[in-house]
């Protein structure tokens, strides 16, 4: 029983990064061109909330205790304004190869959060897999034409950085919640929350959309964000964390420039599978397993 839940939680993450993945291209053609970042951070945030509210109320009768209130305002800080506020932001300054390189940034600082906040150990498995996570994560990057850091880009990087911090402590904080609520129960208040947090930054942008100008296939991307990469990314990533810890489900945060360039060779047929992208592979995977391994001790 215990192996089919460790099982569903890889394969949640599994999902959330492909869809990820495929989310730094599509976000990309919706803004700024259609949508501005912060207004489109407010339908993503708006259109998520109901969602969840509506699950909730259908199926899950829970109440949150209000000790867990600050804890929980805190989570939609980290992990809906300032995650998702930067994140979009950042997005439509800099291109989705310099953020997907940035990410990188996100699994070490899970690590060390999770150290000092949720005393997990520092064992040498999980310093070796996200090494080789990086490893491969960068050889598939680093060699993409479209790689480019520079002073056009930096504003764009910062925010990318930034949100990558932010959502490493939502990652860290909610881990506790898991084992006292449903997981719709600690997500609706979260994006409820949430909700309030981004309405003054994305208000203004969001008067100014020309809703008769989008196209269909731009309707499309909007749906698949609100609904692909928010409501079922998040539900997916918090009921992993019910039996992984944070630094497992961090690292396959380096599985999505490899995901996308799966997508690339087999959809979109404009890219091909060579040794480099390969041995990249390899290498992600080797980290995930090393990360998750639980029963190596050793300590740092």
């Amino acid at each position: 029983m215990f192996k089919n839940k460790l099982l569903q939680a890889h394969l949640a993450l599994l999902t959330v990064n492909i869809l990820y993945g495929a989310n730094y291209s599509i976000a990309k053609e919706v803004m700024p061109a259609f949508i501005q970042p912060f207004a489109f951070v407010l339908i993503r945030v708006a259109g998520a909330a109901i969602l969840f509210w509506l699950v909730s109320a259908l199926f899950i009768k829970e109440k949150i205790d209000k000790k867990d209130l600050p804890r929980i305002a805190l989570l939609a800080l980290c992990g809906v304004a300032i995650n998702q506020l930067l994140f979009l932001k950042g997005l439509s300054l800099t291109t989705p190869i310099n953020a997907s390189i940035i990410m990188v940034s996100n699994p070490i600082v899970v690590l060390f959060i999770a150290s000092i906040l949720l005393k997990e150990k520092i064992s040498s498995n999980k310093i070796i897999g996200i090494c080789c996570g990086i490893a491969g994560a960068l050889l598939l990057l680093l060699f993409n034409k479209s790689f480019s850091f520079g002073s056009e880009t930096i504003a764009g990087d910062i925010m990318i950085l930034v949100n990558s911090i932010s959502w490493a402590f939502y990652l860290v904080l909610v881990k506790p919640l898991m084992k006292k609520y449903n997981t719709f129960t600690i997500i609706k208040w979260v994006f409820l929350i949430g909700f309030f947090y981004v309405l003054p930054f994305g208000f203004s942008e969001f008067k100014e959309i020309n809703w008769i100008e989008i196209p269909s296939a731009i309707w499309w991307d909007i749906a698949f964000v609100v609904i692909g990469t928010t409501f079922f990314a998040y539900v997916l990533n918090t009921y992993a964390l019910r039996a992984l810890s944070p630094a497992v489900a961090s690292i396959y945060i380096y599985l999505q420039p490899f995901l996308a360039t799966l997508i690339a060779i087999f959809y979109f047929h404009n890219d091909v599978l060579d040794l480099r992208k390969l041995t990249s592979a390899v290498l992600i995977i080797f980290g995930v397993y090393l990360v998750s391994m639980p029963f190596k001790k050793t300590k740092i």
